[in-house]
Order: C-alpha cells, then structure tokens, then sequence
C-alpha cells in the first residue's frame, strides 16, 4: 500500500504544481538537490536524462487519471466492493507507471529528485502542462 501512496502524493503535489506553484514552498526548503539521500540508489544521480522526465511526465498523468477515476469508483462502491476496487487501483497504478518504461522505484526516485530539485521540478511541468509558463 505504501508504494503507491508516495507515487500518489509526489504526482498529486507536482500536478497540483502546474496550477499553484506557491503549494509547493513547504516541500522545498532548504535541501540542496545533491543530497537526495532518501531516493533509492538507482536514482540518486543528480542529473536525469530527458528520456526518464519524459517517461515520469507521461506517467505521473496517467497515475493522476488512474487516482480519479478509482476515487470515483470506490466512492460509488458497495462497501463490500470497495476492498476489491481498492486492489484492482493499485495494480492499475503500477501499469500506469510500468507502461511508460519507468520502474515503481525509478518513478519514485525521480519525484524525490525533483521535490528537492527545482530545475527537475520545472522541467517536469513543462512536460506534464507545455501550456503552463
């Protein structure tokens, strides 16, 4: 359950960046972005090739879709089904993810990165929304 709440989360807070970037003060204080120590190792390179932010913004939109359309269903669920819609969310989540070619762990990384990074951080939303400036 924990692997995607943060998925979750780091995509919410970036979505929600594109329209507010003030929203974002308390989730960049004063870490430089060298020490993003708490990534998983296969990410902790500062530098991240453009390939992997196209790859993040993809599915860091699709993770978005994916988390609104199940709220909806397990809004509307019986409490008996919710349990179920919950697990079929999850998987669906992955996929979200995996079908960009990013692993759940390089995804996470690469959100870590660019929570603690501003220059990955405006990058990413010039790709999640190229209107936005």
């Amino acid at each position: 359950m924990d692997v995607f709440r943060r998925p979750f989360a780091a995509a919410l807070i970036l979505v929600g960046l594109v329209s507010v970037p003030a929203a974002d003060a308390q989730t960049q204080s004063p870490a430089p972005p060298e020490q993003a120590q708490s990534s998983p190792p296969e990410q902790a390179q500062p530098s991240i090739t453009d390939q992997k932010l196209d790859q993040t913004a993809a599915a860091i939109k699709r993770v978005a879709s994916v988390k609104q359309d199940y709220q909806q269903r397990i809004a509307a669920a019986a409490p008996s089904e919710k349990e179920r819609i919950v697990e079929e969310g999850r998987k669906e989540l992955a996929k979200a993810v995996t079908d960009q070619g990013l692993s759940i762990g390089e995804y996470d990384a690469i959100l870590g990165v660019a929570q603690k990074d501003p220059d990955v951080l405006q990058k990413l939303k010039q790709r999640i929304s190229p209107s936005v400036k």
